[in-house]
């Protein structure tokens, strides 16, 4: 059985999540942890329950989901893994911090992986992960399914009641209903959506109230 941590970090309110099992495997994604204290509260988590990680995953490569992968780097020697699409995030990491009014210390961040393509299965202890390419707020974001445990990691894709935001660059309204609706909707109505911002939902709440299904434009 897993046990999904939540830490709610930054100036975003975004959802860092450690995910671990009995075998005190664990994964990081989305590693948004801004400040010192942030990092010092996940660190003492993940000492204080034994975990070690395995994984740092990327659902997409935005400023607020990725401010604490030196932490995650420099205390645990793990890479940041990401969708080849989102590469040109990182190339862009100078643009993002003017975006969300940061200096350039915000842009030091360690060039990540590219290695999360469709359907690759990400494995830790007893537990696998399956990767959906879900893009639309990104140009490569992704999901993150476990089909035993019947939860999915969306990031910004997908919202209790919402969906992410598209103006940003790569964002794109029709990738992201496409993504939402043909991928995530297709799922069991009693998986657990945790997203990058907010409280957890399921997919069969989702299925017919979400925003996105009035969703039009480009």
């Amino acid at each position: 059985m897993l046990t999904v941590k939540l830490f709610r970090v930054n100036m975003m309110n975004e959802n860092t999540y450690v995910v671990s099992d009995d075998t005190k495997e664990c994964v990081i994604i989305d590693c948004g942890c801004q400040t010192e204290e942030e990092q010092k509260t996940i660190s003492e988590y993940i000492s204080g329950e034994g975990l070690t990680p395995k994984r740092l995953l990327c659902t997409h490569f935005h400023l607020d989901h990725i401010f604490g992968n030196q932490f995650v780097k420099d205390n645990y020697g793990l890479d940041a893994e990401i969708n080849p699409g989102d590469r040109i995030l990182h190339e862009m990491i100078h643009f993002q911090a003017v975006a969300f009014g940061l200096d350039d210390s915000a842009t030091e961040q360690p060039a990540p992986q590219t290695t999360l393509d469709e359907g690759l299965e990400i494995n830790f202890g007893h537990t696998t992960l399956r990767v959906i390419l879900t893009p639309g707020h990104s140009p490569g974001g992704v999901s993150f399914y476990s089909e035993a445990e019947k939860i999915v990691f969306t990031g910004d894709t997908l919202f209790q009641g919402h969906y992410g935001a598209v103006n940003l660059p790569g964002g794109r309204l029709s990738k992201l209903k496409k993504s939402i609706i043909d991928k995530l909707f297709a799922l069991p109505d009693d998986v657990t959506v945790y997203p990058g911002h907010g409280a957890p939902t399921t997919i069969g709440a989702e299925r017919n109230t979400n925003a996105i299904l009035l969703a039009t434009g480009k």
